[in-house]
């Protein structure tokens, strides 16, 4: 099985000056990169900075892009693979960003579960997520018990008809969120694997509210809480 490998620091595109504002990374999906959902920066609210990161691992030729694990099929998820693509997500995070900043992340399709592993990594690393026509990843990790206990808000957006997810890894993710973090959840009739933008005013709206809740540098991760269209192949 071939490493994965580190992210690329000189792929990665910024917003802006690294200036203190709270930071939100944008982790693409499968055979994408990191042009796909940095153009969606401009239409979200400007109290971020945004950095958007491209996936580790090329795409087999001869197809173009980017992935944080290999896909042999619609119903092939490895869930070490998605671990060893978070972990070297948060290798890049811990050189790139400082300890002290808030990070948020926006990832779309398996990007998402990519965002979503790392938080469960390092679930004091991350004030929210959104997940964006992803899934939560089945299996226990060591930061699970400390995620439901902090409870970071969630957003999760998916189409009725979407079909590159698994049905399986969609009930998954229907229940596992709840139960680990303060979800938003949305469900957007007659979508596929997509962002629609009904969805992308709706996560406007979410890390506006981030935005205001906890404006205070470091507030996001002080305390645990109580109980146009974007789109890839595959996820």
């Amino acid at each position: 099985m071939e490493a994965t490998p580190p992210l690329d620091d000189a792929a990665v595109r910024w917003t802006g000056p690294r200036d203190g504002r709270p930071v939100v990374v944008l982790l693409h999906g499968y055979g994408s990169d990191e042009r796909d959902l940095f153009a969606l920066a401009r239409q979200l609210p400007d109290a971020f900075l945004y950095a958007a990161v491209r996936a580790p691992l090329g795409m087999p030729w001869p197809q173009p892009g980017y992935a944080w694990y290999p896909i042999e099929g619609l119903e092939s998820r490895d869930a070490a693979r998605t671990t060893d693509g978070a972990r070297r997500f948060l290798e890049w995070l811990a050189q790139a960003v400082g300890e002290d900043q808030t990070v948020g992340l926006i990832g779309f399709s398996q990007g998402g579960a990519v965002a979503l592993q790392a938080m469960r990594l390092e679930p004091e690393r991350f004030a929210f997520c959104a997940n964006l026509s992803g899934y939560a990843t089945p299996g226990e990790l060591e930061g699970d018990a400390s995620l439901a206990e902090r409870r970071p808000s969630v957003f999760w957006g998916r189409g009725t008809v979407d079909t590159v997810i698994p049905e399986a890894l969609v009930v998954h993710t229907t229940d596992w969120l709840p139960r680990h973090a303060d979800l938003v959840g949305r469900i957007y009739p007659g979508l596929g694997h997509a962002v629609s933008p009904g969805e992308l005013d709706d996560l406007s709206m979410f890390l506006t509210k981030q935005a205001e809740e906890k404006s205070a540098p470091g507030a996001l991760q002080d305390a645990p809480r109580s109980a146009p269209r974007i789109g890839s192949v595959e996820s």
